[in-house]
């Protein structure tokens, strides 16, 4: 059965590496026997991603590269290429929230900036899917052999209060990735989303939680449609398991009630 899940001939390229849930799943592709190109701008993070992957008896190297930059994109495409061969997976874990486009007390809808707003739908649409896609996808797809796969959210689904760019970004990257998986099915590529959760990070933790470190109402709400009553946490992340609000846990309304 561990065949199943087998990827020692597989090369993953994982933009976003650096992050928190993009170096999580770098890990656990390198796991899995593939060779990890953990790419992103933060050299520090990037190399110490790899180096992780490299202590536990994986494949990693690190690849300077923007996102949002085809060139740069483009130049670590052909690193990865001497360095390991052709990419056969790749994961889109660039994106995130931004404060400029939160919506609170102080900057109501009307007041986000359009160039905020544009920043944060380049962010995880542009440098989250498109441009990636263009790069390494099309290049799979000549090939004939490839594995997309785009980070979605739960927040695309279901607009959540607040973080309306966001929300509507990650609504355009599973658009664009139900088109790409469609014009590349023929093509031996499959392009899939995954749904996180919500994580704790640094972009959202004041959302999440106040300066003594005691969560916040939206915590209590978020907690309380969700059934695990807790947040999810990455491998290497700081736990989340003692996160947990005991009154917002008794109350199970329905889940399309606005966060």
């Amino acid at each position: 059965m561990s065949n199943l899940f087998d990827l020692s001939k597989e090369v993953a390229v994982v933009i976003g590496a650096t992050g928190v849930l993009g170096g999580a799943l770098a890990d656990g592709l390198a796991a899995a026997g593939a060779r990890i190109a953990v790419v992103g701008r933060n050299a520090e993070r990037g190399r110490a991603r790899a180096l992780e992957i490299q202590k536990a008896g994986g494949f990693g190297e690190y690849f300077s590269a923007d996102a949002l930059d085809r060139d740069s994109l483009a130049k670590a495409h052909a690193a990865v290429m001497r360095e390991f061969g052709a990419p056969t997976i790749l994961v889109n874990a660039a994106g995130g929230n931004d404060p400029k486009v939160t919506v609170t007390a102080q900057l109501p809808f009307d007041k986000i900036g359009l160039e905020d707003w544009r920043t944060n739908f380049e962010m995880n649409l542009v440098g989250g899917v498109l441009l990636p896609c263009q790069e390494f996808g099309t290049a799979m797809a000549e090939r004939g052999k490839g594995s997309i796969i785009n980070i979605a959210s739960v927040s695309a689904h279901l607009p959540l209060s607040r973080v309306v760019a966001y929300s509507a970004s990650k609504a355009a990257v599973l658009s664009l990735s139900n088109f790409l998986a469609r014009e590349w099915a023929t093509k031996g590529v499959r392009v899939n989303t995954i749904t996180p959760g919500f994580f704790p990070a640094e972009q959202n933790r004041k959302l999440l939680f106040n300066d003594d470190g005691s969560p916040t109402p939206r915590t209590q709400a978020i907690l309380g449609h969700t059934p695990m009553n807790r947040f999810g946490e990455s491998k290497n992340g700081p736990s989340s398991r003692t996160i947990r609000c005991p009154a917002a846990a008794t109350s199970r309304g329905p889940r399309s009630l606005s966060l």
